[in-house]
This record gives structure tokens, C-alpha cells and sequence, in this order.
């Protein structure tokens, strides 16, 4: 069985933009966005996060666009990632959620992962699997939350998203 790969890393030390801020988007998430290129563990051989890929206009980081993966092959998908969240006493628990076409009409949620603070620092991983189709990106969407469920503008020091494609899904 075959499998292409699309691994990205962001990290504020290793890019030097510092922490990347949490605005949230309408469904009260942040698309975590990725440098382009490679280097810094950031593997791509297939395309997949091609700033022309999703428009006319060529994409560029940190715009919403660079936060999407564009498969490059119909399949299953598993996808994981990783999320260092800036020390911060105001939230009190943080959400994940894997979404396909997280900018598009075809908004696709799954995958939510909703945890806890803990006492140390916030470091958290996820995994999910599903189908996944070319012309349909995926983005993970994060949230740190605090009293009241609102919503707080914590900062990211370090996130890493990875989409690895069975392409030979075998069917009875």
C-alpha cells in the first residue's frame, strides 16, 4: 500500500516572528498557519501546501490559506498534530478540531478534541482519520477557552500538522 505524506512545522524560535497570535474566526476557532517551503522538519514532495494551490493569488504566510493542506490523492487520511501554547493563566481548557475546507462553503468539522488545563505547561497532540479528496483542504482549528466559554486570545510557540494518505483502500 502506498503512502504520500505532507508534514508541516511552524515554531516561533526557529522562524523568528515571535508567537503567532489567536484571532478567531467566525466559528470561534483560529486556523493554525504554516511557513511554505522546506526545512525545519517540513516535508512536502507531493504539494500539498503550495501557496498557489486554493486561489489565483499565490498564498503567503501567515495568511488564512497557509494554514491548509490540499490533498494531492483520494483516500484515507490520517492526520495528527501538535500545538505549544505561550504560558497563560487565562484559559482554562483547550480545543482542537481537524476541518475540511475550513475557508470554503463545505466547512467540515471533526475530529474535536476538547481537554483541560494541566498544571505545567500546555502541550497537547492529536490524532484523527478520515477520507480525504483532492480539491477539498484540511486545517486544524484551535481554541483556548476561558470562564464563561469565552474565548481568549492565548498565543502559540510551536505547532506541527502532518496528513499521511493510504491511497490503496481496498474495497469489497
Amino acid at each position: 500500500m502506498s503512502v504520500v505524506v505532507c508534514s508541516l512545522l511552524w515554531d516561533a524560535t526557529k522562524h523568528g516572528a515571535g508567537t503567532q497570535q489567536i484571532s478567531y474566526d467566525s466559528d470561534g476557532y483560529h486556523l493554525v498557519r504554516f511557513p511554505y517551503g522546506a526545512g525545519d522538519e517540513s516535508y512536502d514532495p507531493w504539494k500539498m501546501h503550495d501557496p498557489a494551490n486554493g486561489g489565483g493569488t499565490p498564498s503567503s504566510f501567515p495568511d488564512a490559506r497557509s494554514g491548509l493542506i490540499w490533498p494531492s490523492h483520494e483516500g484515507w487520511g490520517l492526520l495528527s498534530a501538535m500545538v505549544f501554547w505561550e504560558a497563560d493563566d487565562r484559559p482554562n481548557e483547550y480545543r482542537a478540531r481537524f476541518v475540511r475546507d475550513p475557508l470554503g462553503s463545505g466547512y467540515d468539522s471533526t475530529g474535536t478534541t476538547d481537554t483541560w488545563k494541566t498544571g505545567g505547561g500546555q502541550y497537547k497532540t492529536y490524532l484523527w482519520q478520515m477520507f480525504v479528496h483532492r480539491g477539498t483542504p484540511v486545517g486544524l482549528k484551535i481554541s483556548a477557552r476561558g470562564a464563561g466559554d469565552a474565548k481568549v486570545p492565548a498565543a502559540i510557540t510551536h505547532a506541527q500538522l502532518k496528513l499521511a494518505i493510504h491511497t490503496e483502500v481496498l474495497r469489497p
